[in-house]
């Protein structure tokens, strides 16, 4: 996906989902991906860090605080007004295009 783009990939989408319950770190995100999507996304380290500064970039989440632990800095992320209209969206849209398939190869 190109930066600037209005899509949301899929490794996005779960990791906007995760922060709907409220703030969370880096690894925190990546547990709860992985829980989220049953296993099925699980971005490494680099990768998650580039989604986080993507998403960030284009007003989606933002940094909700910092924290300093065992001498390491944690930083929380939180999910924008404007990310989770977009996560909306993104997640209606897959409904739609679920139906389609569902209302063709369904009988009842």
């Amino acid at each position: 996906m190109p930066r600037g783009s209005d899509e949301v990939s899929e490794p996005m989408y779960y990791v906007l989902t995760a922060l709907l319950d409220g703030p969370l770190h880096g690894h925190a995100v990546m547990k709860v991906v992985a829980e989220l999507s049953g296993g099925r996304v699980k971005p490494s380290v680099g990768t998650l860090y580039g989604i986080l500064e993507r998403l960030n970039d284009r007003g989606l989440i933002a940094v909700d605080r910092e924290e300093t632990v065992n001498g390491r800095s944690r930083r929380y992320f939180r999910i924008s007004e404007t990310g989770q209209s977009v996560l909306e969206a993104e997640a209606r849209r897959m409904q739609q295009a679920a139906a389609l398939v569902i209302k063709r190869t369904s009988y009842a």
